[in-house]
């Protein structure tokens, strides 16, 4: 299904002033007819009377960025769009499948209309379709990436109709379609993702390990969950105009564990740090000594020179210092 835009109907304001100005001229017509023994004409100035009214149904007003998309008996007329006062056949009726469903977004148009009847407030749906982008937010979901750890993860997507037509007629209904795509397609990329960077994985698919990961790389995934969703969408019509992860984090049940381990593997590269340090201090410490001829030490207090060296620089605490008044042997 093809959209097929209707151009040359805005003559809405034409067509109510010509109603209006009729119903004015057919009452004083319609009483001389009837006085004057004119009586077709009578007649058909009653018959527009009761049936003119029917000319008001094909009078539509558009805002910015608002469609509608029209139908004539089950057979797809053609959309309207762009802002303005338009006049279709009046037997012409709008049809959007989603004009009640509301999802968690922002950039909809109204979804309905209250009608008050007897005091009780009627729902009317909006069959106006919003041609502006709107964001969708998704709930979080639990996904296990690529290394079988539980990771919550939630998504806003930037999307908007560019199709009315394949919106309509190719899908039941397209918020909901969308949502759904947007759902299966955050599964599909973050299972070939690690939480963090971990090694021997391929998340590019070319067969090489790399250093892709979901916290690392975030744009490069939002990227590629941009991708996916929009191929599964244009089928209804839709044009995914962006998308990014607004929230990723551990499960709950492992969040914990992870969090230990992150610590460990933080305090296991700051000791390597310091023992590195250590060890060359305690080798500039000696080359120094040799060099000047200071102290003519053996191999046995070389040893021992460089264990308390290492003992005061790589220890917890402030070390205690003992005096030697004795000699050095």
């Amino acid at each position: 299904m093809e959209e097929k835009v209707l151009t040359g109907h805005k003559n809405g304001m034409l067509v109510l002033l010509g109603v209006i100005a009729l119903y004015v001229i057919t009452v004083p017509l319609m009483l001389f007819t009837f006085a004057n023994g004119i009586y077709i004409v009578g007649v058909l100035c009653i018959i527009y009377m009761a049936l003119g009214w029917i000319l008001l149904l094909g009078l539509k007003v558009l805002k910015p960025q608002e469609a509608l998309v029209l139908t004539l008996f089950g057979k797809y007329m053609g959309t309207l769009k762009g802002e303005g006062f338009y006049f279709v056949n009046p037997f012409c009726s709008a049809i959007n499948p989603a004009a009640r469903t509301k999802l968690n977004q922002s950039g909809d148009v109204d979804i309905d209309k209250s009608l008050t009847i007897n005091g009780q407030n009627i729902s009317m749906p909006n069959n106006k379709i919003s041609l502006k982008a709107m964001t969708l937010n998704n709930n979080r979901q639990k996904i296990n990436d690529v290394l079988g750890n539980p990771v919550e993860i939630g998504i806003a997507v930037i999307w908007q109709v560019k199709d009315t037509a394949k919106a309509v007629f190719n899908v039941d209904n397209f918020k909901e379609y969308l949502s759904l795509q947007c759902d299966t397609s955050l599964r599909n990329i973050v299972r070939l993702y690690p939480y963090d960077v971990a090694t021997g994985v391929d998340t590019t698919g070319d067969g090489i390990p790399d250093e892709g990961s979901l916290r690392g790389s975030s744009e490069i995934v939002a990227n590629r969950i941009k991708e996916e969703i929009q191929s599964k969408v244009t089928f209804a019509g839709l044009e995914i105009i962006d998308a990014r992860i607004t929230y990723l984090a551990y499960a709950p049940e492992i969040a914990a564990v992870m969090l230990q381990r992150q610590q460990a593997s933080a305090i296991i590269d700051a000791r390597k740090m310091i023992v590195d340090g250590a060890v060359g201090m305690v080798e500039m410490a000696l080359e120094r000594l040799e060099e000047k001829g200071t102290v003519d030490l053996d191999d046995e207090r070389k040893a021992a020179m460089v264990s308390n060296l290492l003992v005061v620089l790589c220890g917890n605490h402030d070390a205690q210092p003992v005096v030697n008044s004795g000699s050095l042997y």
